[in-house]
């Protein structure tokens, strides 16, 4: 349980948070889901099969977050103090997480987490093109609110640089 544990609680927890921007809440879920975890009795075929099911499990229970009567009538407070390398790495976050959940969650596990386009597909029970499309409508979103001086390619190396 520790071994498991420690291998993916900062993801699970990372993840948590882009979906609900929230410390407390992102501690929350991470509690759940390793909750869920050790109590499923479920073996895994491989490690990418576990990986996709707690990240699969995170998703679900942030989503049931968001939709939940509580959520919806709190206002979640900010974290003042995270500290950014650069004033660009500070904007990128905040036009990171003002993107829409759905996509939020798309640009999180591909650029901060590493996962590709196949193993975000399984996780979020999706085809790869429907992915591809959430990353291509989220960057799209992103250059708008970042404005023409950013370009991809600087995008992508703060978002990569942060994860």
């Amino acid at each position: 349980m520790e071994q498991i544990y420690d291998k993916y609680h900062e993801s699970v927890y990372r993840l948590a948070y882009a979906y609900t921007k929230n410390r407390a809440d992102a501690e929350d879920l991470t509690s759940e889901v390793f909750l869920k975890r050790f109590t499923c009795g479920k073996s895994f075929e491989s490690e990418s099969h576990e990986t996709a099911w707690i990240m699969r499990v995170t998703i679900n229970l942030a989503k049931d977050l968001l939709r939940s009567f509580r959520y919806r009538f709190t206002v979640p407070l900010e974290d003042a103090n995270i500290i950014f390398e650069s004033p660009e790495e500070s904007e990128v976050w905040h036009a990171v997480m003002n993107l829409p959940a759905k996509y939020r969650s798309v640009i999180h596990l591909y650029y901060y987490e590493g996962y590709s386009v196949t193993e975000i597909a399984k996780m979020n029970g999706k085809s790869e093109t429907a992915i591809q499309t959430q990353l291509y409508r989220a960057r799209k979103l992103l250059k708008h609110a970042l404005g023409e001086e950013f370009t991809d390619e600087k995008n992508s190396a703060i978002l990569q640089r942060n994860g």
